[in-house]
């Protein structure tokens, strides 16, 4: 994926590994780790489920490509060479080394007659030096509590049905305001904002299925295309019509 943007990207997460390199401009985002800056030549970086933010600098837009691979497709990958499953330690790196080898397999990937062979071949030399450089062993325990890992559990598994937090709180067993506090604290978001990522989400996959953005909405547990767009430009800074125009 390749994007320019001045957009201010809110907390979010993704189900893929992310790994990118800022081709001009600047931004900051807010992280694990806490706050980071990239600017142009930067490798950056992103667990699958990690929530994170995205603002330009001094208001000017930032391009930058970005590649998103499946958790399933990484392990498999380095399943010879980690014994632990692993991830990314650094939100930002400055790696010359490893913006090569990203902008290698890039354009093996968007190449009009990709070579199965490079593209395989460059896939494994690029996770090979991200996860030796930057990674780490990950921890079994997600560090969840109980009553937040029952919402959660909850809003993955049906995004699209309607839910109050007088029910997320009876299903965790908290009141509503422990509820609503834990849950930011270690999720980086509130219920509801965590709902309608996941619902954009639920939404990418119907769009990419074919469905019409009205039909997405719809099945994704919007009220109308209209929210769904809104929720959409915000989270990716795109409206559905034009994501799905540039997956089609």
């Amino acid at each position: 994926m390749t994007l320019v943007s001045n957009h201010h990207f809110p907390r979010h997460s993704h189900d893929q590994f992310g790994v990118g390199v800022i081709a001009f401009g600047a931004q900051r985002s807010w992280s694990g780790v806490g706050s980071v800056s990239a600017s142009a030549g930067d490798v950056i970086m992103v667990n699958p489920g990690e929530m994170h933010d995205g603002a330009p600098l001094n208001g000017s837009a930032r391009g930058w490509r970005m590649i998103y691979l499946d958790p399933a497709l990484v392990g498999n990958a380095v399943e010879d060479e980690f014994v632990s499953p692993v991830e990314i330690v650094r939100p930002v790196a400055r790696d010359p080394l490893l913006a090569r080898h990203f902008a290698v397999l890039f354009a093996c990937l968007t190449a009009v007659q990709p070579d199965r062979l490079a593209t395989e071949e460059n896939l494994l030399r690029s996770l090979m030096c991200l996860l030796r450089r930057h990674g780490m062993a990950r921890s079994s325990s997600t560090g969840r509590s109980p009553c937040v890992a029952r919402a959660l559990h909850r809003l993955d598994s049906a995004p699209d049905a309607g839910v109050s937090l007088a029910e997320l709180a009876a299903l965790s067993g908290v009141s509503r305001f422990q509820l609503l506090r834990g849950f930011a604290r270690e999720v980086g978001i509130t219920p509801h904002a965590y709902l309608v990522q996941r619902r954009v989400c639920v939404a990418r996959r119907l769009l990419a299925d074919g469905q019409t953005p009205a039909q997405a909405a719809i099945q994704a547990g919007f009220a109308d295309q209209s929210h769904m767009t809104r929720a959409f430009v915000r989270q990716l800074g795109i409206t559905p019509s034009r994501y799905r125009a540039a997956i089609a």
